[in-house]
């Protein structure tokens, strides 16, 4: 009796495991570290897709679908971006509470404002987006407002850490403005710099930096370039020149290394989302990368 009863206080004394109270499925890389960022040890997050993929176009892997199953909250892009894979996901998951609609899904794009609205959809002019352009982590004031919905989000699906979802906000609100105001200071010689883009994927870095795009790459979004088309742009940039070709770490970047060499502009591979690059292992260092980046190439 004497030996049960030290075993069973030896049992009870022990540390127990720390358990994710909920789990989360991101698309994008980058809501998967804003999550962190947000949530904390509170989730288990993991993303659909990393830095190297195009997320315009994934496998519905089983394995995504078991993931998805298992989730209390998605977070995606919305938009459109993730319109190839993201519905057969959320049908084969049949998990009611994160359909859209419900509190478990959280659209990163529904809280900020889209740019680039096509006045008229015709699919001859390539893959283009309804609702606007998705690529909204390029400009860093778009994310305070995905985490303030995350947040409200968070504590929707889980009540019980609340607080600790509205602390660890207003604490990763406090230090995302002083790094935003840090950056804006950091990128005043970017302003009015001209620009290249393989894709339109720049258009809120575009926007918030001051760049100015005379010329994209692709014909029509999503249409790689002809040998004519190259052609034809070696010409335009000698009327406006620029200083910088910029494509996205996941991108082939054949086409921009081939118009860099004719042209003499810098080639400039930017990390595009967390893990893009060897120092962009954060949302922090992600921006600071991308400045860097940029800030080199500066005439």
């Amino acid at each position: 009796m004497l030996r049960f009863m030290l075993w069973f206080g030896v049992l009870f004394s022990l540390p127990l495991p720390v358990m994710a109270a909920i789990s989360v499925f991101a698309c994008e890389p980058e809501w998967a570290a804003l999550t962190r960022e947000i949530a904390g040890e509170q989730v288990k997050v993991s993303s659909a897709t990393n830095a190297l993929q195009d997320p315009h176009h994934i496998q519905a892997r089983p394995s995504l679908i078991s993931r998805m199953r298992k989730a209390d909250l998605v977070i995606c892009t919305g938009a459109g971006l993730e319109a190839g894979w993201l519905p057969l996901l959320l049908r084969r998951a049949n998990n009611p509470q994160i359909l859209p609609g419900q509190p478990g899904y959280v659209e990163a794009s529904s809280a900020v404002t889209l740019l680039d609205r096509p006045q008229r959809l015709d699919r001859a002019q390539g893959d283009i987006h309804a609702s606007g352009n998705p690529h909204i982590q390029m400009n860093p004031n778009n994310l305070t407002a995905v985490a303030r919905l995350l947040a409200q989000r968070l504590a929707v699906v889980d009540p019980e850490h609340a607080g600790q979802y509205r602390n660890n906000l207003d604490d990763f609100l406090q230090r995302w403005q002083a790094a935003i105001s840090r950056w804006e200071k950091q990128a005043a010689p970017l302003k009015g710099m001209a620009v290249v883009v393989q894709h339109n994927s720049w258009l809120y870095l575009e926007q918030w930096l001051g760049l100015k795009q005379v010329a994209t790459i692709e014909p029509k979004p999503g249409v790689p370039p002809s040998s004519a088309d190259l052609a034809r742009l070696v010409r335009t940039l000698e009327q406006h020149p620029a200083s910088a070709i910029l494509h996205a770490a996941y991108q082939d970047d054949r086409a921009s290394k081939w118009l860099s060499r004719h042209t003499g502009i810098a080639e400039v591979s930017l990390p595009f989302t967390v893990g893009g690059s060897e120092k962009a292992n954060d949302l922090f260092g992600l921006y600071d990368d991308t400045l860097q980046r940029l800030l080199a190439v500066v005439p």
